[in-house]
């Protein structure tokens, strides 16, 4: 393996963090994928924090120090699980913005398009909340129990369209590059069930689902 590398390892809590455990396994795996090579270890960080919300990436002070490390040494920011980094779709967002090649030692041939994949299984997480909302008062419909008005219901379709265009728009890259492969719909839908994207209601793609979510996007 050849190449400056900037390696970033995190835990998610303070505990963790404390232990150890976590960390020391990242440091294992980063180097056993380093053995052997003509590669420099520009730099090592770790991060103990949450990087919940709306502003994860400025949540991690740690990483974006990692980050200048790497534009600065033109080297590529090393991390031993994808995961841990991509669990929140702002934050996917800002590490594409940075423009900072990566490697992940568990997915080595991760590029932009798994970012984006990413990204929209992220969007497919905050959904599912949503879907668990809808179960629960299908079922509040089976007893015979009232839902309410049109009136209260409208702001909740506008609600799921929303949500619709905005997964649309979180794989809109991705069929992108799907389309200029020159693949067609049926493989794009095969692709994506490869790639265990899931659709929109969860579960595997079909040809339909697909459609609908072009649609979406020409419209």
């Amino acid at each position: 393996m050849d190449g400056n590398y900037v390696a970033y390892y995190r835990v998610s809590t303070a505990r963790q963090g404390q232990s150890g455990l976590g960390l020391e396994a990242q440091q294992e795996a980063v180097q056993r994928f380093l053995n052997g090579g003509r590669w420099k270890l520009a730099g090592e960080f770790k991060e103990v924090e949450t990087g919940k919300g709306s502003n994860a990436l400025a949540r991690r002070p740690v990483l974006s120090a990692a980050i200048a490390a790497c534009k600065k040494n033109k080297a590529t920011l090393l991390i031993a699980k994808l995961d841990r980094l991509a669990r929140n779709v702002h934050f996917i967002s800002g590490l594409m913005e940075a423009k900072v090649p990566f490697t992940a030692v568990d997915m080595p041939e991760a590029n932009e398009l798994t970012i984006n994949i990413i990204a929209a299984m992220a969007q497919h997480e905050s959904r599912m909340i949503s879907a668990r909302t809808k179960a629960a008062l299908a079922a509040k419909k089976a007893r015979g129990e009232k839902l309410g008005n049109a009136h209260l219901l409208k702001p909740q379709n506008k609600a799921r369209v929303k949500r619709a265009k905005a997964f649309a728009q979180s794989l809109k890259n991705t069929l992108q590059s799907f389309g200029a492969s020159q693949m067609s719909q049926r493989e794009q839908v095969a692709e994506l069930n490869k790639l265990g994207v899931k659709a929109p209601r969860g579960g595997e793609w079909q040809l339909i689902q697909l459609q609908r979510v072009l649609a979406r996007l020409d419209g």
